[in-house]
């Protein structure tokens, strides 16, 4: 289970309290929102004192130590921790004249804030980011050391230190930066939202519309996880917040349980890519990027739809493989009643509005937030009391801590590159090894992605791989916009990707089933999540980038929606009946074909497909 649900579950005077500042921390963020952020180092120097004081009382020093009261030496801890960043804020007026020239004790603070997000990022995201921003700040102190290329000159502790700490390119750069502003106001917001019945009417909706279909429950986990992972941003939390009633669902109706926790696992990741409200990774890439994040979310529409699509078919291809019915009539709530709660998504459709006209995400989120409180007033099932209003304060401010410790850890990694030049260098390694070629280039950074994927979260990957690997794709010809998007898509697959994939393995944990069968399953479900990334790098117009007419937009969209779903029946074996070898192997070749943007590839797919679809229904050489 991911660290982010490991945390303590304290009572009495200790809950008080950890609930008091939580609550605190959610309000500092929305009285900047309403009435302005602090200048830039104040706002996250603060926002990292709530997260640290927060992460070393909530988060215990190993899965073993007690979860229900809070060690001493973790209070003792959190002081420090938090006067390291406090030296920030209240010195910040001397800070800024002793950049590139810091005192004993600004490099004494510094090395203990370090220390301090390194062992907050541990607990609350694992070993391994820490692990790999320890290994970049030795990098830079080993320089002259390093062999080929890899070498540069070096730079003393105190250097590192000032870099890392009295800078904007270091723990308090631009993943803090953006954790600190909206990113904990779209968090925030996704706690209001649940608390005030969305996530459950998510659930009910789907049910109502394609319950009773084959295969019922697992699209509804499909449907469900998309809207529910649009206020989530968090894969893990996707899968728990809708796996608990999906998974037992799809299990009873005659699902292996390893299929019902692929389904919900890939359909939960799914959810960091789904506009209008991504995970917080895509509000770094338009920070990153520079644009405004309305043309992230609209890049990202047409992938996540096809992406989702993928999914959707490969859990009805598979429902119709071994005849899965749907769910009893008298367990599908009624329809009606259902879109009278449908007021719900008014919130969803007042960020659009804000962001489609001009409005920071800020704004909007602050604004999507406020609207969900006057809009559970309507029904007394949904009114947000006192109680609840103090609830998802409290969550929210809870559920930032793994995506602030990410962020900074993150800033750390960037800080060191920034000051090395090793994004230069490895742009130029990248660039080398693919021989000038952008697809091979592509296949390197999904591999890069990957491998960082075992262990580290979607933002930390992306901010990592944005640094580092996407001006080498940029050089080679790729839209900033596609090249940006492509690292996003891996990072988030990532988490459904063995031997590390901790969607995968929440999956399993609650259906029961073995995690690396279940990671596996997940993967060939979420196929197209590997192949259109390369295809909207390729041809920028599914990102709604350099479109050159709407009709060939809309013929390469319908073809790539059909390669989609042929490649389901492909990956589940099963068209109008079981499908041989042969096949198979024509189906997958044939989707590759129609998802590639080129006239003469979509017409041989097409052929291909035909050929297959009259072998199976016809000829039936089934195996």
């Amino acid at each position: 289970m991911s660290s982010e649900f490991s945390f303590r579950r304290l009572k009495g005077y200790e809950a008080v309290i950890v609930s008091c500042i939580a609550v605190a921390m959610s309000l500092f963020h929305l009285y900047t929102a309403a009435f302005g952020v602090l200048t830039a180092t104040l706002q996250r120097s603060l926002h990292l004192t709530f997260v640290l004081i927060l992460c070393f009382l909530l988060y215990p020093v190993s899965r073993k130590a007690a979860k229900d009261r809070i060690a001493k030496v973790d209070v003792i801890l959190a002081a420090i921790a938090a006067s390291t960043t406090l030296y920030t804020f209240v010195f910040y007026g001397e800070l800024v004249f002793r950049v590139g020239a810091p005192s004993s004790m600004d490099v004494i603070f510094g090395i203990l804030c370090v220390i301090f997000t390194l062992e907050a990022a541990r607990r609350t995201i694992g070993l391994a980011l820490p692990l790999i921003a320890l290994a970049f700040i030795l990098y830079a102190y080993i320089g002259p050391y390093m062999p080929g290329i890899l070498a540069h000159r070096g730079y003393p502790l105190w250097r590192i230190i000032d870099q890392l700490y009295m800078t904007n390119e270091g723990i308090y750069g631009l993943p803090v930066g953006v954790s600190s502003t909206f990113v904990f106001l779209f968090i925030l917001f996704g706690a209001f939202l649940e608390k005030s019945g969305a996530g459950r009417w998510f659930i009910d909706l789907a049910c109502a519309f394609v319950g009773r279909s084959k295969g019922g429950p697992a699209k509804i986990a499909v449907v469900s996880s998309g809207l529910f992972g649009t206020i989530s941003g968090s894969s893990v939390a996707n899968v728990f917040g809708t796996g608990t009633f999906t998974i037992p669902l799809m299990k009873r109706l005659g699902y292996k349980p390893y299929f019902a926790g692929a389904v919900e696992a890939a359909a939960s990741t799914g959810g960091q890519i789904m506009p209008p409200v991504m995970g917080a990774a895509a509000f770094i890439m338009a920070e990153v990027l520079g644009i405004p994040y309305i043309e992230v979310a609209k890049a990202a529409v047409i992938p996540a739809i096809l992406y989702f699509f993928s999914v959707g078919m490969g859990v009805h291809v598979e429902a119709l493989r071994i005849n899965l019915k749907g769910l009893p009539r008298e367990e599908i709530p009624s329809k009606l009643k259902v879109l009278k709660n449908s007021y719900l998504l008014v919130p969803l459709v007042v960020i659009v509005y804000l962001l489609i006209n001009g409005y920071t995400p800020l704004t909007s989120a602050f604004w999507g937030t406020i609207s969900v409180i006057l809009v559970s007033l309507l029904r007394k099932e949904t009114r947000m009391n006192l109680r609840r209003l103090k609830e998802a304060l409290e969550v929210g401010a809870q559920n930032s801590l793994s995506v602030a410790t990410a962020c900074a850890c993150a800033g750390i990694v960037v800080g060191i590159i920034t000051l090395t030049g090793l994004g230069l260098t490895f742009s130029i390694l990248v660039t080398a090894a693919a021989g000038g070629n952008l697809t091979v280039a592509l296949v390197l950074t999904m591999i890069a992605s990957l491998i960082l994927g075992m262990g580290l979260p979607t933002t930390a990957k992306y901010v990592v791989l944005a640094t580092i690997a996407a001006p080498a794709l940029i050089e080679l010809g790729a839209h900033p916009v596609a090249a940006h998007l492509f690292i996003l898509y891996f990072g988030v697959v990532a988490d459904i990707t063995p031997p590390v994939a901790l969607a995968a393995y929440a999956g399993a944990g609650i259906a029961g089933a073995p995690p690396m069968k279940t990671g596996f399953k997940a993967v060939s479900l979420a196929l197209a999540g590997f192949i259109v990334p390369y295809v909207f790098v390729l041809s920028p117009s599914l990102i709604l980038v350099s479109v050159t007419s709407i009709p060939e937009l809309i013929v390469h969209l319908a073809s790539a929606i059909l390669g989609v779903g042929v490649l389901a029946c492909g990956s589940i074996g099963y068209m109008f009946n079981p499908t041989n070898y042969l096949e198979r192997v024509l189906l997958i070749v044939s989707a590759i074909l129609l998802v590639y943007p080129d006239p003469k590839s979509t017409v041989l797919g097409l052929a291909l497909v035909i050929i297959a679809a009259l072998s199976n229904r016809y000829l039936r050489r089934a195996t």
